[in-house]
């Protein structure tokens, strides 16, 4: 019996846009005829870019060899010269791919091997990125933008290879434009590239020896590494220093080693600017005489070269004094070196810690669940909620050396659980707009089952992802007891729509769900359960599949009564609930009203949330009986006079 692979795996992707490669690839073989990708114009729409009026800065479209007639996909093996930075503020995306090409198990998942220029070519090519916990294949035709000759945004130092041109052109197609690829941060990439989880690292926050120890053993796990000099004003991004640095830049961390010399060994560390050009001009630098105290077998070990290709090497001392970020991204969370731990760089990279990994996506949704920051109180309460339950400990003997130790000098520590969060809002990156809101989360204690505006109010989170801040994703590490948990996201600013993913990862694994308590009285009487059962036509033997189908019933009726509880009262008034029974697609007249509140309102002022799911589940059966009715009788009678009767009953 054949295996079936899960949608949205490396083996078998999403398609972009409904493009199958496969048999978009066999077409265009058949017919004799080159790919066009209809979907990704070869105009200005997809440069996503004013039109320069200059007629000598015309872009035109060509294919590679139409470009150059010695054209490759790739030429002999991929490295890190192969990216070079073009007309296109997308340091942050190069950075990335050159960290990608240091890692071929990670590079083929991006850039699927087989593909070529000559071979069963048909202007077709095809590339897979990670998109919010599934990995989506983008086809693109190899149709590429140039300007007098020469391609107009990332080309290879050889000006043969177009591998790296392609993909760049792939993930522009997926986010929306070339112009939308200006600016941004590694970490969107990276992630982007393995499906991993990026986080940032203050260079301040280890000694140069420790920072150093680090990095490597990042690296030996497959880790991308990145790092830039934090630019203090918009007017100093780009300036280089006197170094030869280019500030508010991302240059890609390429590698680490020791280089022994006469007079003992220096640790250094390989970087590359994207640009192609513009380097390090410091101790240790391409021409740095450092290097004359460096046997010519050590330069040939480490593949030194002197030449003008944006690479070169730092020791670790002015790495830390010169950098200010690295940003790391790992398929499983890196355990970070401590102070504490032994810095030989001879001894073996600590162990990759088993993570488990849970997730869920989510929206705000504008009146609704868009309750922003507790600046809101009488809103906020109102954000997605995800419960959280963390059943033990960690696990001492899963411990690595170093972190056995750090638990033994802080014993409580090592009785509690390691949780990684992390919050990323959805494609907001649209043509030539970046539009990130200010978003964060919130860990509580459930303290029992009542998550009302007065749980949020009186309780202090335990744990959150720090101050609000318009990046694509916000994460915190942090140290928790077993028990349950809510994890609250929102935005800063209430109302302001936006889809989200949430992920969790854990050292012993946990139990993400999403939380849906809305008040006291919540917890659904028998008798609705049953109504909302028959209401949605599933059988009381409920197969696996049919809660799904209940669920999101009520995540529906949720939303409503969210937006029309306009005092935020967890309760609903008599003109609130004619209000949300227009928006649940369901008309009523004041009379109808009145009896349903007489119904379902069990002669108290104000109707709770299982009375208007209650109401609504009837008054939909109801209307669907009446639909389906076929004796002229009833229709004669009319649908309010119909309502009332049955109502009465």
């Amino acid at each position: 019996m054949e295996t079936q692979v899960a949608t949205g795996s490396i083996a078998n992707p999403v398609k972009f846009r409904d493009q199958d490669y496969v048999a978009l690839l066999d077409a265009s073989v058949k017919s004799g005829s080159l790919f066009s990708d209809s979907t990704f114009a070869p105009d200005q729409s997809s440069i996503g870019m004013p039109t320069d009026p200059d007629p000598k800065k015309e872009i035109k479209w060509l294919r590679p060899k139409e470009i150059s007639a010695n054209a490759v996909f790739v030429e002999d093996t991929t490295c890190t010269t192969d990216i070079c930075q073009g007309q296109l503020g997308d340091c942050w995306l190069l950075a990335a791919l050159s960290c990608l090409t240091m890692h071929p198990n990670l590079f083929v998942k991006v850039v699927p091997p087989n593909q070529s220029l000559t071979e069963s070519y048909a202007g077709i090519f095809h590339f897979t990125f990670w998109q919010y916990g599934e990995w989506v294949e983008v086809v693109v035709d190899d149709r590429l933008p140039v300007r007098g000759g020469r391609l107009l945004f990332s080309y290879s130092c050889t000006r043969n290879e177009y591998w790296s041109a392609l993909v760049e052109k792939a993930y522009a197609k997926l986010i929306g434009s070339y112009g939308s690829l200006k600016g941004g941060n590694i970490s969107e990439a990276m992630e982007d590239f393995t499906g991993g989880i990026a986080y940032s690292l203050p260079v301040s926050s280890r000694t140069p020896r420790i920072m150093w120890k680090a990095l490597s053993d990042a690296l030996s796990r497959g880790s991308l590494l990145s790092c830039f000099i934090q630019a203090s004003n918009y007017l100093e991004i780009g300036t280089v220093t006197a170094e030869g640095l280019v500030k508010g830049h991302a240059y890609a961390i390429t590698d680490t080693d020791t280089v022994k010399k006469s007079a003992g060994e220096a640790l250094l560390l390989r970087l590359r600017n994207p640009w192609g050009f513009v380097e390090y001009s410091g101790p240790w630098s391409d021409k740095s005489k450092d290097w004359d105290d460096v046997d010519a077998a050590e330069k040939k070990r480490i593949e030194l070269k002197n030449s003008e290709d944006g690479e070169f090497w730092i020791s670790a001392e002015d790495f830390n004094k010169l950098f200010g970020t690295v940003e790391l991204c790992s398929v499983d969370p890196d355990p970070i070196v401590e102070e504490d731990t032994p810095t030989d760089p001879d001894s073996p990279a600590a162990p990759i810690s088993a993570w488990t990994l849970s997730s869920h996506k989510g929206s705000w949704v504008s009146g609704s669940t868009a309750g922003g920051s507790s600046t809101y109180p009488r809103s906020f309460w109102k954000n997605p909620q995800f419960q959280l339950i963390l059943a033990e400990h960690d696990d001492d003997k899963a411990m690595t050396p170093e972190e056995k130790k750090v638990a033994e000098n802080q014993k409580e520590k090592g009785k509690q659980c390691t949780v990684l969060v992390e919050l990323l809002q959805k494609n907001r990156r649209k043509k030539d707009k970046i539009n990130f809101l200010h978003i964060a989360f919130h860990i509580y204690r459930l303290k029992g089952l009542c998550l009302d505006q007065s749980f949020f109010s009186s309780q202090q989170p335990v744990g959150s992802s720090g101050k609000y801040q318009p990046l694509r994703a916000v994460w915190r590490e942090v140290r928790l007891d077993p028990g349950n948990y809510v994890i609250l996201a929102s935005t800063y600013s209430p109302n302001q729509p936006a889809e989200f993913f949430l992920r969790i990862y854990s050292k012993t694994g946990n139990n993400l769900g999403y939380g849906r308590v809305l008040e006291k009285d919540y917890q659904l009487p028998l008798e609705t359960c049953r109504q909302l059962i028959l209401g949605e036509d599933v059988s009381f033997y409920l197969a696996i599949t049919q809660p799904s189908v209940i669920d999101l019933t009520l995540s529906l009726f949720q939303s409503i009564f969210f937006k029309f509880d306009q005092d935020s009262s967890g309760t609903m008034s008599p003109f609130e609930l004619s209000l949300a029974l227009q928006a649940a697609g369901v008309q009523c007249d004041g009379q109808v009203i009145q009896v349903l509140w007489e119904r379902f309102g069990s002669g108290e002022p104000h109707l709770p949330f299982h009375g208007f799911v209650a109401c609504v589940t009837r008054l939909r059966k109801l209307l669907a009986l009446y639909k389906s009715e076929s004796n002229p009788e009833v229709k004669d009678v009319g649908i309010k006079a119909w309502l009332l009767r049955l109502l009465t009953v």
